[in-house]
């Protein structure tokens, strides 16, 4: 058949040849567009993974920790258990604890000599602890010495309640001061004297620049700077030798 004899047809074979050809393209085309999907798996043929299970699975592969220990997770575990006990307000044990041993106290009647007295004796006294004895040992060097059991009211934090309760537990030996020479301290080292002031201590340098020697306290005296007060609190202290 040659395409010529096409221009022969009849207007009604003209069409029904056109719409064969359609029908034939529409056909191919469907074709080509169901082959492109991707091809559905049957429900039956699918395996759903249910994440429940399969943490049971992964859990029960894992081993035992009962079972197996090791020295870490057991120190990790007895810590975890001390943390708990004292969380849950249980005491742990006391062989465990550091303990300090008690310092006995002097039985009622007991004097101790304040000049001579260490911090362990001091502490033996009954209302005095490690700070007091401490201050007490400290205000002692600074005096060069007690001459008297009340010169421990002048103490620091030392109330007049304590110093009521302790005082018969002292006494003082006045033979034990060192007292400042004062012609050889200078003028610091006589300012550091708990009874001795700023100007005190600059009236007597200027005194033995004057004098050379002070013979005693009747060249003190009768300065404004020095008291009836001074006077009594200073004669223990003061050697003009």
């Amino acid at each position: 058949m040659n395409w010529r004899d096409l221009l022969y047809f009849s207007q009604g074979e003209r069409r029904a040849l056109t719409l064969l050809l359609c029908l034939i393209s529409i056909s191919w085309i469907i074709l080509l567009l169901t082959d492109d999907k991707p091809k559905q798996i049957p429900k039956e043929n699918v395996q759903i993974i249910e994440p429940a299970k399969t943490a049971q699975k992964i859990v029960s592969k894992k081993p035992n920790p009962e079972k197996v220990k090791t020295p870490a997770s057991g120190r990790k575990n007895n810590s975890s258990r001390e943390k708990n006990k004292f969380h849950s307000g249980e005491t742990p044990n006391t062989s465990e604890r550091r303990t300090f041993p008690k310092t006995e106290k002097y039985p009622v009647g007991t004097v101790v000599e304040l000049n001579t007295a260490d911090t362990t004796i001091l502490k033996k006294v009954p209302g005095i602890g490690s700070t007091f004895a401490r201050r007490i040992i400290k205000y002692r060097e600074l005096l060069g010495g007690f001459y008297t059991v009340e010169q421990l009211r002048e103490v620091y934090g030392l109330d007049e309640e304590r110093y009521n309760a302790m005082k018969s537990w002292f006494s003082a030996d006045i033979s034990l001061i060192c007292p400042l020479e004062v012609h050889k301290m200078s003028f610091k080292e006589l300012c550091k004297h708990p009874y001795i002031n700023y100007q005190q201590a600059h009236i007597i340098e200027q005194l033995r620049k004057q004098k050379g020697k002070l013979s005693g306290w009747e060249n003190l005296q009768l300065l404004e700077e020095f008291t009836e007060t001074d006077k009594e609190r200073l004669t223990p202290y003061l050697s003009f030798e």
